[in-house]
């Protein structure tokens, strides 16, 4: 019995088949079966003139079986491997296609890479299902909230020290800006958000969390209870002088979109950072510069409106005004404050009482009063109480009893003698 050829076909190849020979029986018209498996009628005949030259193979594909002319050569997909074992293992998929085609010039898609990897059996890193939350509509306005938060991480890999990345996202683009320093603190904080200001403008509204260098968790002195004040770090009340809302946000999950760029950075950024061998926070910042911008491009989108608003930026030397530390302190009748156990003099005379000790940006010390600066000087002398000479220390001296032959004691014994006198009987 001779055996019977077998032909390959897809189901929907299968229903055309069965509608063309419908038609090739006379049993439907060829309109009709245009119009079951919509196709054109001119289509139609060209399938029935294939079939009955070929017979049913001829409903097939002609391109079924054979190379694809777009097909990817295999010196090319080894050199890919091979590139993605050696440098690239640890990069998600969408990065590392990127990588290939920014540095090796290798053009392919991340499923493509994906397909090649999951064949050769080569682990690579798969997205996390990520827990569904509840979406908060994003602001309408570039400008309208920022979002702020340090991100402490081995940004170097052990090449160099651990830091943080003080980072910035805007709610409605999306726009990152963001600087590497050595710890998060207060000094870090308005350093960052000077140069944000310089960059973009001064914004509407900030996101924080709940960090003591972002919010005050000190007792109000009586002070602030009888002015119905609450506490500020002083990184609020910079941001308070800047005329900015201050929004705390409960938990991280609150203040997402930040949470989600350092995951993205933490991914891709350190990656990069790797590639060139970058070990030191003034080498990451430099890098930044370029970076961030290709960031942007990439990954930024539309606000709703295109009104930016941020408010013009402020005058550097007002900024260093309001972005430092300020404390107060008494003046004393000699005209001397005392700061951080070092003693200044104020070398002016002045009826103030109390002035302001300013800690700028770029480590100077001020002291004004009422927006004015005072010129002084540091007492580097030690207090005169301290170098003074201690006192001498002189013997203790006993209480002094008198002789017997004293006169107070004369006097005193020959009392007591004549009062134990035995008294004569009458």
């Amino acid at each position: 019995m001779a055996e019977k050829d077998m032909i390959t076909m897809s189901r929907e190849e299968a229903k055309r088949l069965h509608i063309i020979h419908q038609a090739l029986n006379k049993k439907i018209s060829q309109t009709e079966a245009a119009s079951l498996i919509d196709l054109s009628d001119r289509q139609i005949r060209r399938m029935i003139k294939r079939i009955r030259k070929e017979g049913d193979e001829g409903i097939c594909h002609r391109s079924r079986g054979k190379t694809s002319n777009h097909r990817i050569s295999k010196k090319i997909k080894d050199k890919t491997l091979k590139l993605f074992r050696e440098q690239y293992k640890d990069f998600n998929l969408v990065h590392a296609t990127e990588k290939m085609f920014e540095v090796h010039g290798i053009a392919l898609s991340d499923e493509t890479l994906r397909l090649w990897l999951k064949e050769a059996e080569i682990p690579y890193k798969k997205r996390k299902v990520r827990k569904h939350r509840q979406r908060r509509e994003p602001r309408a306005h570039f400008g309208e909230l920022v979002q702020i938060d340090g991100s402490h991480h081995d940004w170097f890999e052990g090449r160099g020290p651990i830091c943080v990345f003080m980072g910035y996202i805007d709610d409605a683009t999306n726009t990152v800006h963001g600087r590497f320093y050595d710890y998060e603190g207060t000094m870090p904080a308005m350093d960052s958000l000077k140069r944000y200001i310089k960059r973009y403008g001064i914004p509407q509204s900030v996101y924080l969390d709940k960090h003591s260098t972002y919010k005050s968790w000190a007792e109000p002195t009586i002070e602030e209870q009888l002015n119905d004040q609450k506490p500020m770090s002083h990184f609020e009340k910079s941001l308070t002088a800047l005329a900015i809302e201050v929004i705390h946000a409960n938990s991280p999950q609150a203040k997402g979109r930040v949470e989600r760029l350092f995951k993205t950075l933490q991914d891709r950024l350190v990656r990069e950072m790797r590639l060139l061998g970058i070990k030191s926070v003034d080498e990451a910042n430099e890098f930044l510069i370029t970076y961030l911008p290709k960031y942007n491009k990439k990954f930024k989108k539309e606000a709703v409106y295109e009104v930016d608003l941020h408010r013009p930026a402020l005058h550097s030397r007002e900024l260093d005004r309001i972005l430092c530390i300020k404390e107060e302190r008494t003046v004393k009748n000699d005209f001397t404050i005392a700061y951080k156990n070092t003693l200044y003099q104020i070398e002016q005379a002045t009826q103030a009482k109390k002035v302001m000790v300013e800690e700028r940006l770029d480590g100077t010390l001020h002291i004004t009063y009422n927006g004015q600066d005072l010129s002084f000087r540091e007492i580097t002398n030690k207090l005169a109480r301290d170098t003074a000479e201690a006192p001498l220390l002189l013997k203790e001296k006993k209480p002094w009893t008198p002789p017997v032959d004293h006169p107070w004691k004369k006097l005193f014994l020959s009392k007591r003698k004549k009062r134990e006198q035995p008294v004569a009987a009458p």
